[in-house]
């Protein structure tokens, strides 16, 4: 069952279109693997998922609900469901790890600090942080900052995964571990996912199924199998880089 529901989604900015007629379904359980080169509007289509830009035209259903007549209330309670790994971690600069897990979690629950303390700890156990939960962003590495990122989001225990380019500008070690952690927590939450890229390790690691993003457009869909026998071009060329 489709838990994640696209229908005909287009969105410009002035003359410049960005998405045009767009359809996909993520059944639940699943990660799609949105696939395009840089600046083909697939951080776009992750915001339009969770409501932070409105289509032009179309539909976006997360578990029965249209995000676009949600109101701000309706849309606060969606996206407590929802988890976001953004491209660059996005951490606050000026807490510690502790602090940025707890400002996230402290938004969605009441705690005291006993069991506040057990939650975060056990976030960061997970992603193999655990010492640094004193450190300050600027001591950590782009790949401590990713799982940092992907602890706050999974914090919240939310149903639903949105992750806007895990592992650009990792290394190709650090990248492949970054997915594989992403694969182990899809796995022990069971979450609906999709994933934005032009990492085919990463994507080669998470995808359950996968979408090329050209011109706009979702233009082949399927497994990596599929595509990798499409006679396409566009398709093929990510293939080729690898």
């Amino acid at each position: 069952m489709a838990v994640i529901e696209l229908r005909d989604i287009s969105k410009s900015f002035e003359q410049h279109r960005v998405l045009h007629h767009v359809n996909l379904d993520v059944d639940e359980g699943t990660t799609v693997v949105i696939l395009g080169k840089s600046g083909v509007g697939k951080s776009v289509l992750l915001k339009v998922v969770i409501g932070l830009i409105r289509p032009d035209h179309g539909t976006v259903q997360i578990s029965g609900q249209e995000v676009g007549r949600l109101r701000v209330r309706g849309l606060q309670a969606l996206r407590r469901n929802m988890g976001y790994l953004f491209q660059g971690a996005a951490l606050y600069d000026s807490m510690s790890v502790r602090e940025n897990l707890a400002f996230a979690l402290t938004r969605v629950e009441t705690l005291d600090d006993d069991a506040l303390e057990y939650r975060i700890l056990g976030q960061l156990r997970l992603v193999g942080l655990e010492d640094a939960i004193d450190k300050m962003p600027s001591e950590l590495s782009g790949g401590m900052r990713k799982r940092v990122g992907l602890a706050r989001a999974l914090i919240t225990n939310p149903h639903i995964m949105l992750y806007d380019e895990p592992t650009t500008g990792l290394d190709p070690i650090t990248a492949r571990d970054i997915s594989t952690l992403i694969k182990d927590m899809q796995e022990r939450y069971r979450l609906t996912s999709i994933a934005v890229t032009h990492d085919m390790l990463c994507a080669r690691i998470i995808a359950d199924k996968a979408a090329i993003l050209n011109n706009g457009m979702l233009e082949q869909q399927g497994t990596l199998e599929y595509l990798e026998k499409s006679g396409d071009s566009v398709t093929r060329s990510f293939f080729a880089s690898e």
